[in-house]
């Protein structure tokens, strides 16, 4: 008996499989040992917080259980096999509570962990000194009681924003609360006004907490630098009852210097200063004076504080009493001729000195008398004192000046008797007279009493020369003198005199001379531009002469230059180069012909045609003067001889020239057509592009940026655009140009679809031709064929429901101006190869002798015939057959091209519809 089927015997497995693997499952939980829980097994809590515990077993029928804790209970939960309950008011820094169960006879205990946590509430950073020395160390001590745990917690310093110092205290017990920091810091210049502070992190953020964070208050840092120095204290030494004296306390490397305090004090009396500040040096100035309770020796101090220090320098200062000595005159105004009395008094301790002459002894005064003159007029008495006061000697003196009368007197040192005045802006003329009183001076025209205004500055002018008597009067008399004044000036040339332009006609005799004005007469002298000679006498006036001549007038006041233009006229000549006979004109272009003429004044110039074409014509020159019958610029100028006149008032000059015509280089559609044709295969194809112009132009044409490609014959790829370029002298022109390639027309594919088709059904035959210009489409069917659809370009033969007469060859040809080409393909219909029987072997027998039958004819004879069937060639490796005898002509599309009309010289395939 056959065993199970395989499959079978996979399923039977599997389900042994299944059976086995739960057996092992009940067994290994009949094993499961029973257990309790904690939840939260670690928990970390907030120092004075709460929290709920869950205490639980897989026992199914536990005896008892419970929660071991010393920390206080607020309510309890129970259930079968567990127990919640809330502890309150957690405080310990670690406990373990146990939870614990009685089962079959066994006791199941879970032990947990809780810890609290303190935030930094309270951040102290110890206190700073008031003032605290630059250089010197201080210390920074930071304390946060009762923060924790430990382990999480970090300390910063901070100076400002900046950190100072960082400290976390990773490792430390989990019992471990509250933290010290303390740090060592060296003063600093710029710490001065810094706020110093203590950052405290409790980072909580590894157990499911946050950051808890907190800043202690501010502390502001005072540094300061007092140097060990005592100040400059600048003062007198001296100091006179009821005088002032200056009095400065200079101290230098203080920080900061506006916190610093100056106390300034003479003996009891204290002084208010002025303190000013630059960099790190304070100066306190003030005035110090005195009174006659001060006098004798007293102490100037001056005190510096900074940062509780300070510094201090005292100086001694004598305050004395010395009263000025007095001089007096016993007439201050006596006239010529009196005797006066000179008295010199001081104090009683002071020694006093008149004219030299000491006083007998301190107090003492003394006396001088003298017989007034002229020469003591305006004479000063000095009485001197002294007084010795601490080891130095002080002095003091009185001046008074004696008045003496005596008449005027005008002497040629005051008051000359001739004047040379320069002429100018701004003169002060003078005429003084000695004489007290000052007598008054008046000088004044005896002829025409035109005055001087003397003592007074003004403008000394031309009209001032002449003689003045001058006349000096006071209360003690009168004196008269003449005197005379000159008044000299600078030359001037002006244009009367000396011209700025001069004009010579060449041939003529001239002279260059120019006059000058000026006191003293100025010499006048000219010379040419370049030349150091002088130019003098008559001279024969050539072009040569013509230029620029510097004439200068010279005297005592100065000299005076200027410049002087000679200008020398002449007829007008031509010269080839600048009127040349020969003139190339370019048409079109509207240029000016260049005829320039020898001449002064610049003649005018005309050119005018001499001939038939061109009389009467007017040549347009460059430096011709516009009017309103001048020429304009032509577009067309008649080449020929020209004749050009030139005038001025000097006299004319005639010269022939000859215009010759030339042009640039045009083309238009006429000379270079826009678009060509070439025919394919055809000898010797080049662009008919020319160009009009003198000289002839030359035309150059390529294709994309290079030359034409040198080809025996025109092929399709010479097909595109093309740029002509044409230049002369004158100039270039272009043209682009659009280059066709047309070529007889050649059917490039001929096909049918589908490959196989049953009787009755449809099938299309598609022809496509290449040909430029586009091939007209033509089909040849078999006679007797219906029914047949044409595209609207006729490329593709239709036919729907074939039948016998559709069969057979169908040709299709292309024609354009060209040329024709055709190909063609077979095309036959006929009924089922063999019927099927439906009987026995003896039918079978015949279906096979069928098949062979047509196996062997396909082998043998349908690629004879250029037949194939269609599905059969599909999967066949003998598709190659489907031309037939045909295949060579497909291979040589030229041969069919050549006899497109013979049927013989076509290509012809075939296509076998059969019924399914």
């Amino acid at each position: 008996m056959p065993g199970p089927s395989p499959g079978l015997r996979r399923a039977l497995l599997g389900l042994w499989a299944a059976l086995g693997l739960k057996i092992l499952g009940l067994a290994a939980v009949a094993q499961e040992p029973f257990w309790a829980d904690l939840q939260p097994r670690v928990a970390l809590v907030e120092r004075g917080g709460s929290l709920w515990l869950n205490c639980s077993t897989n026992c199914p029928r536990p005896e008892r259980g419970g929660l071991e804790t010393s920390l206080r209970r607020n309510g309890t939960q129970r259930g079968l096999r567990w127990l919640a309950r809330q502890l309150v008011d957690i405080r310990e820094p670690e406990t373990q509570p146990v939870c614990f169960f009685r089962c079959a006879r066994r006791t199941l205990q879970a032990r947990g962990l809780i810890r609290t946590f303190q935030r930094p509430d309270r951040v102290e950073l110890g206190p700073l000194p008031s003032w605290q020395p630059v250089g010197e160390n201080f210390t920074l001590s930071c304390r946060v009681p009762g923060a924790g745990p430990r382990g999480s917690l970090t300390l910063t310093l901070l100076r400002g924003a900046q950190e100072l110092i960082r400290r976390s205290f990773t490792g430390e017990p989990p019992r471990a609360r509250g933290a010290v920091l303390t740090a060592t810091v060296l003063a600093r210049r710029e710490d001065h006004g810094a706020n110093f502070s203590c950052r405290a992190e409790l980072d909580l953020r590894p157990h499911g907490l946050g950051l808890f964070e907190n800043t202690s208050e501010p502390i502001q840092l005072r540094t300061f630098t007092l140097s060990p120095d005592p100040p400059r204290l600048l003062g007198p030494r001296l100091l006179e009852v009821g005088s002032e004296s200056p009095v400065s306390c200079i101290l230098g490397k203080l920080f900061p210097a506006p916190e610093a305090e100056v106390y300034l004090a003479l003996g009891d009396q204290r002084l208010n200063p002025d303190v000013t500040l630059e960099g790190d040096t304070l100066t306190a100035t003030t005035t110090a004076t005195s009174s006659a309770e001060q006098e004798g020796a007293r102490q100037l101090v001056c005190n510096v504080t900074l940062g509780g220090e300070s510094r201090e320098v005292q100086e001694n200062v004598t305050v004395y009493s010395f009263p000025a000595p007095l001089l007096t005159l016993s007439k201050p105004s006596a006239p010529e001729g009196q005797m006066v009395t000179v008295t010199c008094t001081a104090g009683t301790q002071a020694l006093v000195t008149l004219e030299g002459i000491p006083a007998a002894a301190p107090g003492q005064p003394v006396q001088l008398q003298l017989n007034a003159t002229e020469n003591d007029d305006g004479r000063d008495f000095v009485c001197y004192a002294t007084l010795e006061v601490d080891g130095e000697t002080l002095s003091k003196n009185d001046s008074t000046e004696l008045r003496v009368l005596y008449a005027p007197r005008l002497d040629d040192s005051d008051c000359p008797r001739s004047w040379t005045w320069p002429e100018g802006p701004e003169q002060t003329l003078r005429c003084d007279a000695r004489g007290n009183p000052e007598p008054s001076v008046h000088c004044a025209r005896p002829d025409s009493g035109a005055v001087l205004a003397l003592g007074r500055p003004g403008p000394v002018t031309r009209a001032l020369a002449g003689t003045y008597r001058c006349r000096a009067a006071s209360t003690q008399g009168t004196a008269v003198k003449d005197v005379t004044l000159t008044v000299e000036y600078a030359p001037a040339l002006d244009i009367v005199g000396c011209p700025d332009r001069i004009t010579w006609v060449e041939g003529t005799e001239a002279s260059l001379s120019c006059v000058a004005h000026g006191v003293p007469a100025p010499d006048v002298s000219c010379m040419r531009s370049g030349e150091a000679d002088a130019v003098e006498g008559l001279l024969r006036v050539a072009r040569e002469h013509a230029g620029t001549y510097h004439c200068e007038a010279t005297n005592t006041r100065g000299s005076v230059a200027k410049t002087v233009a000679i200008t020398v006229e002449y007829g007008p000549s031509f010269e080839e180069r600048g009127c040349p006979s020969n003139w190339t004109w370019v048409e079109g272009s509207g240029s000016l012909f260049s005829c320039e003429v020898d001449g002064k004044p610049q003649p005018s110039v005309e050119c005018a045609g001499s001939e038939d074409a061109n009389k009467g014509v007017v040549l347009p020159l460059v430096f011709s003067k516009p009017s309103a019958r001048g020429p304009s610029l032509p577009s067309d100028l008649p080449p020929g001889v020209y004749v050009c006149n030139a005038t001025n008032p000097h006299g004319s000059s005639v010269k022939t020239v000859v215009v010759s015509a030339e042009s640039p280089p045009h083309m238009d559609e006429t000379t270079c057509p826009s678009h060509q044709t070439w025919l394919e295969g055809a000898r010797d194809a080049a662009l008919a592009c020319a160009a009009r112009g003198r000289p002839s132009p030359r035309v150059r044409c390529l294709r994309e940026g290079a030359p034409q490609p040198e080809r025996p014959r025109v092929s399709r790829e010479d097909a595109g655009i093309y740029r002509c370029e044409a230049t002369n002298a004158h100039g270039m022109d272009s043209r682009t140009i659009t280059v066709g390639v047309e070529y007889r027309p050649v059917v490039a594919e001929l096909a049918a679809s589908p490959p196989s088709v049953r009787p009755g059904g449809n099938f299309t035959l598609t022809c496509r031709a290449e040909a430029w210009p586009p091939a007209q489409i033509s089909w040849r069917a078999p006679p007797g064929a219906s029914n047949i659809g044409l595209s609207s370009n006729n490329s593709t033969l239709s036919v729907a429901g074939a039948l016998g007469s559709h069969g057979g060859e169908y040709e299709c040809s292309a024609t354009n101006a060209h040329g024709r080409h055709a190909r063609r393909i077979m095309v036959r219909v006929a009924g089922p190869w063999l019927w099927v029987a439906v009987g026995g072997a003896a039918g079978g027998a015949a279906l096979l002798a069928a098949g062979a039958g047509l196996a062997l004819y396909v082998r043998s004879t349908a690629c004879k015939k250029g037949e194939y069937n269609v599905q059969e060639a599909e999967s066949s490796g003998e598709a190659v057959c489907l031309n037939g005898a045909g295949g060579a002509a497909s291979g040589n599309e030229e041969a069919g091209d050549t006899a497109a009309e013979s049927p013989a010289g076509g290509e012809v395939f075939a296509i076998q519809l059969t019924s399914a």
